[in-house]
């Protein structure tokens, strides 16, 4: 049977929901103003929130390295492509956070593969993962879903940030391990998960507490150490932290943070750790660089909540369905998807780039323009984005 003939109708019909994916092409470093498909365009769609992906030490570190240690790292960390800069970096990652140790991955979709499987599923033991259980919310990242689904354990999901819903079900399981998984930030809403409470529903019901801070790290906290910072969770706390560093760091690949014996189960136990080429020893250098920037560089958050500010205000004053969100995500809601599209195009014409987020990233009717910010947009930038939105409604 022709593989095109099947595949084919499913693609059509996507089209014709106005669900249809399409990659456009970037010809320039990220930042506040990109080339895009030969176009240029003022970027409010990027993740890089405090600027440093094009950052110039960012961008030297990684020169050097490549110079010095080469392009690959040839092979799986556990092989012989753990390198002294990968080793540094853990060091650094794990003091930056407080915990014991850290652990790098390839990608946070990775890391949260590996760690999630590795505690409660088949990595573990493909006979015990049957009598765990995870519990994860409604609006966790794809990969914690996935993550969940093929680990074996019993997978349950409770209402957004409810921790009424939460409590229902751990009172109901007769699990031997049970993992609560959220979102620090939420990734579409741009909201932040009650992790003091959730710390202590997990202490209450001998659970262990996992938050993907992908969106959270570098933004939220003093010193820019995301989530637990935010909320002052130490180690036993909050046990099992993942970020990404392809955000607020700037650069690519992930983390995971916690105690000796957590590191130790996830180099034993991970798959996705254990068997896969290691990041190229220059983006960890680069990530060194990028760590010190995000720590000793203050102004930068400042800059950044400014921004969220500026933009919140200006959109409430224009009337704009804004979600509840104090992070560099701001999410206006519009609901229907052909709309969402229409709006983002009208915009795009304007010169300016947002996301434009439909099912099933999103729940059908909850269609929105997904508006992310960086400490480097200027008033000026956040002015002429209020100003297309007012003449594209």
């Amino acid at each position: 049977m022709n593989i095109d003939s099947i595949l084919t109708p499913a693609l059509s019909a996507r089209r014709h929901e106005q669900l249809y994916r399409q990659r456009k092409t970037l010809q320039s470093p990220q930042a506040t103003e990109v080339r895009v498909d030969g176009k240029n365009f003022l970027s409010f769609s990027s993740n890089d929130y405090l600027g440093l992906a094009n950052h110039p030490d960012v961008v030297a570190a990684l020169q050097d390295a490549a110079a010095q240690y080469g392009v690959g790292s040839g092979a799986s960390h556990l092989v012989c492509g753990h390198s002294v800069e990968h080793h540094a970096l853990e060091a650094e990652l794990a003091a930056f956070c407080g915990r014991e140790r850290a652990l790098l991955f390839s990608s946070g979709y990775m890391a949260n593969l590996g760690a999630i499987n590795a505690l409660v599923g088949q990595g573990f033991s493909r006979q015990a993962s049957a009598d765990c259980a995870i519990f994860a919310d409604k609006l966790n990242h794809a990969s914690l879903i996935d993550a969940g689904l093929l680990s074996g354990a019993r997978f349950q999901r409770f209402l957004h940030n409810d921790m009424s819903s939460l409590e229902s079900h751990l009172q109901k399981s007769k699990a031997s391990r049970k993992l609560i998984v959220v979102d620090g930030v939420f990734s579409m809403d741009g909201d932040i998960a009650p992790l003091d409470q959730l710390s202590a529903l997990a202490d209450q019901y001998n659970a262990w507490l996992m938050v993907d801070d992908a969106h959270g790290f570098g933004c939220l906290g003093d010193m820019g150490g995301g989530s637990a910072e935010h909320f002052g969770l130490s180690q036993n706390d909050l046990p099992i932290l993942m970020g990404t560093l392809g955000k607020a760091f700037g650069t690519a690949g992930a983390f995971v943070a916690g105690s000796e014996a957590l590191i130790e189960t996830l180099i034993q136990f991970s798959r996705s750790y254990i068997y896969t080429t290691a990041l190229p020893p220059a983006i960890a250098a680069a990530t060194r660089v990028s760590l010190a920037l995000l720590k000793n560089e203050r102004g930068l958050r400042q800059r950044l909540r400014q921004n969220v500010q500026q933009f919140r205000l200006g959109a409430q004053a224009l009337g704009l369905n804004l979600m509840d969100s104090m992070t560099p995500i701001q999410p206006v809601l519009i609901g229907d998807e052909k709309q969402t599209m229409q709006l983002a195009e009208k915009l795009e014409l304007r010169g300016i780039l947002v996301g434009a987020i439909r099912p099933p990233t999103v729940a059908t009717g909850s269609s929105r323009l997904r508006i992310t910010f960086s400490a480097e947009h200027t008033s000026v930038q956040i002015t002429q984005l209020l100003d297309a939105l007012a003449q594209s409604l």
